[in-house]
């Protein structure tokens, strides 16, 4: 009969995992003890808990915590090998780490997701580390800081700084020589267009380049260590843009034309002032949006203008 009785119990037991482990997948973004409970409400709390105890412990399921309290979700095949023999404190942290994605998290806020011993935390960040499943990456934002993503994924812009940044220092010169090469580049076809002797209107269409051309030709150039991106060189042609060299228009492009992006594409010329701008337009107050709004006394006034007062400091 002692037998018969524990049978029952084991295929209770695995039937109720089974069935908790088709209600996590049908919320893939992880269900609370409450979900199980409203979905089971025959099942006592004692027998609940050995269940998702057993389900933790064999590495089917992943124990978050998130504003409402506890989580439990259904993990792949493939983590639950990276994790082989890991407690559930060091899965947890895992698992918070793997949700930051490609922009990482910082150890305070994976003290505050996980409510875990900073020290605690420290150490399990350390054992990670040395079996390559996560990695920590300085970020630009904070250079003293360290955020922390899985191993094998490549950090954001947004924490390294893209292609303007080099351990976390400034590419100015890359930056400098990327400016005169893009300007050369877009000063060569006006040159060209106007050396054609065609009417006026033809040369103007002609002395235009979409960004696509001018990433081209950087690339072809072999002046970049790192691999830049269209919207990289679109940052450089803005730059020029502000500095009064480049003018753009945007036009309609055939679907599938190279270069346009939701049906538009991006045409650049470089173009040469006829005058040289007065000093006053030179200065901050010749170039402000809310030059009209600026007076003593007012939200916008000279006296706490930061432009103006970096202006005079350089």
């Amino acid at each position: 009969m002692t037998d018969v009785k524990v049978k029952q119990e084991g295929g209770e037991a695995v039937e109720l995992e089974s069935r908790i482990i088709e209600l996590c997948q049908q919320f893939p973004h992880g269900i609370t003890d409450q979900v199980i409970q409203n979905e089971m409400p025959h099942i006592e709390a004692k027998q609940r808990a050995m269940c998702i105890n057993r389900l933790l412990s064999t590495g089917q399921l992943d124990l978050l915590r998130s504003g409402t309290g506890l989580l439990y979700r259904i993990k792949d095949a493939q983590t639950a090998g990276k994790m082989k023999g890991s407690d559930n404190q060091e899965k947890l942290v895992y698992q918070i780490i793997e949700d930051a994605s490609n922009k990482g998290i910082w150890s305070r806020d994976i003290r505050y997701k996980s409510n875990l011993p900073l020290t605690e935390i420290n150490k399990i960040l350390k054992n990670l580390e040395s079996k390559k499943l996560i990695k920590a990456v300085k970020s630009v934002a904070a250079s003293k800081k360290k955020v922390y993503m899985l191993y094998n994924v490549q950090p954001d812009r947004s924490v390294t700084g893209g292609a303007w940044y080099s351990d976390q220092d400034f590419e100015s010169e890359f930056v400098e020589v990327l400016n005169q090469q893009c300007f050369k580049f877009l000063q060569t076809k006006a040159e060209a267009a106007r050396e054609s002797k065609q009417n006026p209107m033809i040369q103007r269409n002609s002395s235009f380049a979409s960004s696509h051309e001018v990433w081209k030709y950087i690339c072809e150039l072999g002046i970049s260590k790192v691999e830049l991106s269209m919207e990289d060189i679109e940052t450089i042609l803005n730059t020029l843009i502000y500095d009064g060299k480049v003018e753009m228009t945007i036009i309609a492009a055939k679907e599938g034309t190279v270069g346009s992006v939701d049906g538009q594409i991006k045409l650049y010329r470089g173009v040469n002032p006829i005058i040289q701008p007065a000093g006053l337009v030179r200065t901050p107050c010749g170039l402000c949006p809310v030059f009209d709004d600026c007076h003593e006394g007012g939200e916008i006034s000279p006296s706490n203008c930061i432009y103006i007062t970096d202006w005079l400091d350089f």
